[in-house]
């Protein structure tokens, strides 16, 4: 069977609700912070570093939490917090830390009622946990043909595309141009 269309579509679908006040809140908080700090486990953690790696080639400052030359956060600098569940232990503690030291937090997430959330200054729910999952076990799901990603593709893939769209709508408001970014990006 060719998936696709099936996965492209979901993931339309997905990205159709995530809500537009989320994306300009998101937006606004990078563009207003000094220096940005990425966090998330897993799978989310390259999704999330591969949107670092893009805001430095936007001139912004970024470091990645665990890393061993990361500074020390400063009042005023935000964390970004990926965790789909938004109970990622080690994702909500660093969060907990962040906002203690005088920082912003920007959660990434499906579920807007999570311990992550709660605290967080910017909220974008991305939505891929709604998908319907009546039938419990992957097998089974896909044996009577209600197939879905298994173990939270939808949400990484859902949260890269949107990470891609900030990158589009950043690139505009700083007056960025393509050339300049490649300018910055890796040369090593």
């Amino acid at each position: 069977m060719n998936y696709y269309p099936f996965i492209l579509s979901k993931i339309k679908e997905i990205t159709d609700k995530i809500p537009s006040g989320d994306f300009d809140n998101f937006i606004n908080l990078i563009i207003k912070t000094p220096r940005v700090y990425i966090i998330g486990a897993g799978r989310s953690g390259l999704v999330a570093r591969a949107f670092g790696m893009r805001l430095v080639h936007l001139k912004k400052k970024v470091f990645i939490v665990g890393e061993t030359i990361t500074p020390a956060l400063r009042k005023g600098d935000t964390l970004i917090a990926v965790s789909g569940s938004g109970k990622t232990t080690w994702v909500v503690e660093t969060a907990k830390a962040s906002k203690a030291l005088g920082g912003k937090v920007a959660a990434i997430t499906w579920d807007s009622n999570s311990e992550l959330a709660r605290f967080a200054d910017v909220v974008v729910q991305i939505p891929s946990e709604a998908m319907p999952r009546e039938v419990s076990g992957y097998t089974t799901r896909e044996l009577i043909g209600v197939p879905l990603p298994p173990l939270g593709s939808l949400f990484e893939i859902s949260t890269l595309i949107f990470f891609e769209a900030c990158v589009i709508e950043l690139m505009t408001r700083l007056g960025i141009q393509e050339e300049e970014m490649r300018r910055i990006h890796a040369n090593l």
